[in-house]
């Protein structure tokens, strides 16, 4: 037996005597001890490696394109209003957040 399906052999006996939860609730605390650890500036510093790697690896085209997929998967996922909707809130939100700069 490898060691690679020993690994996959022992983490699927620990996935059915714990359960899925199991894996969420341990890497949930792993994630809030390394907060604590490093700080929240440590994870801005990998997102943005990672998204610096992800522009060098498939170029700003590739993010435009994803962008288009999305918008158009929304607007066939609401209704024809839906725009008009949050176009709305924003501008509420902008122009509260411009009087309130003025008081």
């Amino acid at each position: 037996m490898s060691t690679v399906e020993a690994g996959r052999k022992g983490g699927s006996v620990v996935r059915d005597k714990y359960g899925g939860e199991y894996y969420r609730q341990i890497g949930k605390k792993g994630g809030t001890a390394l907060k604590e650890k490093r700080g929240s500036e440590y994870y801005r510093q990998i997102a943005q490696k990672g998204g610096q790697a992800n522009v060098s690896k498939y170029g700003p085209a590739h993010f435009s394109e994803m962008g288009k997929k999305g918008g158009n998967a929304t607007k066939a996922r609401q209704d024809p209003d839906f725009y008009s909707r949050i176009g709305k809130l924003g501008g509420a939100a902008r122009r509260r957040k411009k009087a309130e700069a003025q008081e």
